[in-house]
């Protein structure tokens, strides 16, 4: 009895279990499809961008030249400060000079004695010449006087000569700047015996106003660059030179522009680049030889660049870049594309991509190719480099 008791207590709750299940299951069975997901989308269209490339350099003197002696002496004197601005001409070191002012003195009695014999030949000439005619002096005796004239002529050009040696070996006592710059340690004292055949120079003077700022290129990037400007797919930003800015070291902007003067005429058999000299104006000589910076090259204008954010390009195994598109039916296309460079947090798309294609750029963890979505516009990205183009 108290079995069948606790058998119809409980048909009323399994009952009313078995009817839940089945409301939950006639539920599941009759509703929809889940709705496709929302995805953020840019549509490509054509900008006006100023493209550029950053490469790393070093900096250079714009003259460099090193201080030599020319004359042998001692060194009485150092007439500069180490590290100080020199001026050309600027005498930097005396050397002794005493034997340079004696030997300049015994050229110039050599050229007085030499004009005195001169002086002497020439009134003899002129008296021989008057007595030829008369035959008290023969034709051959007259030969021999004009001759001696003559070669005290010559001998008074060699003692001008040698006072005008004596004179600058006297001026060479006094090394002096050959250019204007800074200049640097000294690298002999007072006491010191130099001479015109040494291998070590005295000094270094270096011009650093303007300064030069030596960066490499691959030959393969230069040749795309100029291709892409004679089938004029990019436009030149300047007429004459290419702007060029800084980054040093410590991560500031240098606060001059400078230009791109040359690039080397052959290519590094070894590294397969460029050599590129780009001029700056250093008036605080902030930039010194040897430091390295960051050169941000401007390379062009294109006018109808396609720049996708970087947050829709992503690799696949192989290493190309991919994008996912949506297309006319809202189904999701992968697609491999080519980028070239980032433009302020963009990548700009060479091929692969044309106008009016919806890029996804948010939610791409939600899709995969072949799946439907909604596409709705993505928030802006930071506006590119772009500028107005420009007519002429």
């Amino acid at each position: 009895m108290n079995t069948m008791q606790h058998i119809l207590r409980a048909a009323p709750l399994v009952l009313a279990v078995s009817l839940g299940l089945g409301a939950c299951g006639a539920r599941q069975g009759t509703g929809g499809p889940p709705p496709a997901p929302e995805v953020g989308i840019v549509t490509m269209t054509p900008q006006t961008v100023d493209l550029s490339t950053e490469l790393s350099g070093r900096t250079a003197a714009y003259r460099i030249a090193e201080v030599r002696p020319q004359v042998a002496g001692i060194v009485q004197r150092r007439l500069f400060t180490e590290g100080a601005e020199v001026s050309a001409g600027q005498t930097l070191y005396q050397i002794d000079s005493g034997p340079y002012r004696a030997a300049a003195a015994r050229a110039e009695a050599n050229l007085a004695s030499s004009q005195a014999q001169l002086n002497a030949a020439r009134l003899q000439a002129e008296r021989s010449a008057s007595l030829v005619e008369s035959g008290v002096v023969s034709r051959q005796d007259n030969d021999n006087v004009q001759a001696t004239a003559r070669s005290a002529e010559a001998l008074v050009a060699a003692a001008r000569a040698g006072v005008e040696s004596s004179r600058i070996d006297l001026g060479y006592a006094q090394v002096r700047a050959p250019i204007s710059g800074r200049i640097g340690r000294s690298l002999v004292t007072e006491g010191a015996l130099v001479t015109s055949e040494q291998d070590q120079p005295l000094a270094t003077v270096a011009q650093l106003d303007p300064i030069f700022v030596d960066v490499t290129e691959s030959s393969a990037r230069l040749l795309r660059l100029r291709r892409d400007l004679a089938e004029g797919r990019l436009q030149r930003t300047d007429a004459e030179h290419a702007r060029v800015r800084l980054t040093l070291e410590d991560g500031t902007t240098y606060a001059h522009e400078g230009t791109l003067k040359f690039s080397e005429v052959t290519v590094d058999e070894g590294t397969g680049s460029v050599l590129l000299r780009a001029q700056f104006p250093n008036p605080d000589r902030l930039l010194l030889p040897g430091m390295f910076v960051r050169a941000n090259l401007q390379q062009g204008r294109s006018t109808g660049a396609l720049l996708v954010p970087q947050a829709g390009v992503s690799r696949n195994a192989r290493g190309e870049a991919l994008v996912m598109l949506v297309g006319a039916d809202d189904k999701v296309v992968e697609r491999v594309v080519q980028v070239d460079q980032v433009v302020d947090g963009q990548w700009l798309v060479t091929s692969g991509l044309a106008v009016g294609d919806r890029v996804i750029v948010e939610g791409l963890q939600k899709v995969r190719p072949g799946s439907t979505v909604r596409p709705m516009p993505a928030a802006q990205p930071a506006p590119a480099q772009t500028a107005p183009a420009q007519g002429g």
